[in-house]
C-alpha cells in the first residue's frame, strides 16, 4: 500500500494519521508540490484533479482524503472507526461533509494564506473558522467524540486543520472543549503529529 502525501497538507495528514491509528502497513511517498510533481502526467494518471493524498493498494487507486479514510476503515474491517448502522454511518458522513466544507473554507483556507500564499480574504475565512469552532465547541460540550462514545474517522477528518488553525491566525484559546478534543486525539495509540509551521499565531 502506497500513500502519496505532502507533510504540510492537512488532507494528507488525515490519511497518514488514520493509517497509523489502524496500524495499517503502508509506504509514504512524498509528492513535491513546490516542484509541481502533482501536475505531472504520472501523478495525474493517479488523480486527474492533481491533489494529494492518493492511496494505491493492490491495483485500487483512491483519491480524496475522506474517501481514503473510508477505504482504510473498511479495508481493516474496523466498524468501531466507521459504524455500519444507519444512524452511526450517517453521523460520520455528516462530519466528513463538514471537513470537506466548513473546515476547508475556514481554518484550512486561513492556513493556506500564511503557509502557501493563497489569495483568500483573510477576514472572511478566519470568520468562517470561528463560526465552525463555535459549533464544534457546542457539540463537544457533553461529548468526548463527534460521533458516539469512541473515536471514528469523523474525528480524524476534523482534527488536522483545526489543530493547526493558529498557523492561519485563528485563535483557539476561546474554545476549551475543542482544545480538550485535540488533546484526546493526540493521546490515541498510534497518533502521528501534523508538521508545525511557524507562521500566523504560531510564529
Amino acid at each position: 500500500m502506497k500513500l502519496y502525501h505532502h507533510p504540510l497538507s492537512g488532507h494528507s495528514h488525515r490519511a497518514v494519521l488514520l493509517a497509523s491509528l489502524l496500524n495499517v502497513p503502508h509506504e509514504l511517498v512524498e509528492v513535491d508540490l513546490k516542484a509541481g510533481a502533482h501536475k505531472r502526467p504520472e501523478f495525474l494518471a493517479l488523480n486527474p484533479f492533481g491533489q494529494v493524498p492518493v492511496l494505491e493498494d493492490d491495483g485500487a487507486v483512491v483519491a480524496d482524503s475522506n474517501a481514503i479514510l473510508v477505504y482504510l476503515a473498511k479495508k481493516a474491517g474496523r466498524t468501531d472507526w466507521l459504524p455500519e448502522d444507519p444512524r452511526g454511518a450517517a453521523a460520520v458522513q455528516r462530519w466528513l461533509s463538514v471537513a470537506a466544507g466548513e473546515v476547508a473554507y475556514g481554518p484550512a483556507a486561513a492556513r493556506l494564506i500564511t503557509v502557501f500564499g493563497a489569495r483568500f480574504n483573510a477576514d472572511e475565512v478566519i470568520g468562517r473558522a470561528h463560526t465552525l469552532l463555535g459549533r464544534l465547541e457546542a457539540r463537544l460540550e457533553d461529548a468526548d467524540w463527534l460521533v458516539g462514545q469512541q473515536p471514528t474517522i469523523a474525528d480524524v477528518a476534523i482534527y488536522s486543520y483545526v489543530a493547526r488553525a493558529p498557523e492561519g491566525n485563528v485563535d483557539l484559546s476561546p474554545y476549551p472543549n475543542v482544545n480538550a478534543f485535540l488533546r484526546r486525539v493526540e493521546a490515541l495509540s498510534g497518533f502521528v503529529p501534523f508538521a508545525r509551521t511557524p507562521v500566523g499565531l504560531a510564529a
